[in-house]
């Protein structure tokens, strides 16, 4: 990758698109709107608008985990999925959006059970994931497709 590539990405907290070096993502690169970390290795809480934003049109690979605060096996694998964006930071942001606040967003991905983990790339759902995992398959997972 040329040192003049850069990548647009969605800030998860204040939903601005930024566009930045490739070369300099592990360097913690933050929104030139808000301040916020771009890709820090910490999973994001997304609402309807900025999940529509960050799936549709960012550079890098999303993981979106769908997920509801009574689901015990969500709230079980929370740390799993925490670990997994550590392990995949840079190369992968990690998400995550409650379905009982915004059941229209999980209606339209066909999520029919939770706890599902969908990967995004530019705008395209490469492939899903049911249920509860380790990191370690969160990981596997997510390598598993982006490499293709």
């Amino acid at each position: 990758m040329g040192i003049d590539q850069t990548v647009k990405l969605t800030c998860a907290s204040c939903g601005q698109t930024n566009r930045l070096p490739l070369a300099r993502l592990a360097e913690g690169p933050k929104c030139g709107v808000c301040g916020k970390a771009m890709v820090d290795g910490r999973v994001a809480e997304l609402d309807a608008t900025t999940h529509d934003k960050i799936t549709r049109g960012d550079g890098l690979p999303v993981l979106v985990d769908y997920w509801a605060p009574w689901c015990g096996p969500c709230r079980m694998m929370a740390p799993e999925f925490a670990k997994a964006a550590q392990a995949l930071s840079p190369l992968v942001r990690l998400m995550k959006l409650n379905t009982e606040d915004h059941p229209q967003i999980s209606a339209r991905a066909g999520i029919k059970g939770i706890p599902a983990l969908i990967l995004y790339r530019q705008g395209r759902e490469l492939a899903r994931l049911a249920g509860a995992r380790p990191a370690a398959d969160i990981i596997a997972f997510a390598k598993g497709h982006i490499a293709q």
